[in-house]
């Protein structure tokens, strides 16, 4: 049988390290996948050096491609019973960086503000 799943999208959150009790590190993170005019959302699990690349290389906004396996599992909450699907990355493959705004300088800023008043004489605040 096979079990393996490969999907491409955006990081939409940054990652986190953490450990469990004997040290491994994992994370878990969200990334969406666009199709036309909706986005899937899938949760993401990976371990050990896999989880440590992830946080050290990926943020907000980066493209991503995971390949792994499909897993299920249960828990009870204010008794009810919740399933989860998760995949567990085998592999990530990091993608472009997030496209930053460009930073103004303060000196821009205080220029186009002064531009705002010259134009009507109206304070812009």
């Amino acid at each position: 049988m096979i079990n393996r799943v490969i999907i491409a999208g955006r990081m939409v959150a940054d990652p986190e390290l953490k450990r469990t009790a004997t040290g491994k590190a994992v994370t878990t993170f969200r990334i969406a996948c666009n199709r036309k005019d909706e986005a899937d959302f899938f949760t993401v699990v990976a371990w050990g050096s896999t989880a440590e690349n992830v946080v050290k290389y990926t943020a907000k906004g980066r493209t991503v491609t995971v390949d792994g396996r499909l897993t299920s599992r249960q828990y009870e909450r204010d008794g009810q019973k919740r399933t989860v699907l998760e995949i567990v990355a085998e592999n990530v493959e990091f993608g472009d960086k997030p496209q930053e705004q460009p930073q103004r300088s303060r000196d821009a800023v205080i220029a186009e503000k002064l531009t705002e008043i010259d134009e009507d004489g109206e304070l812009p605040f």
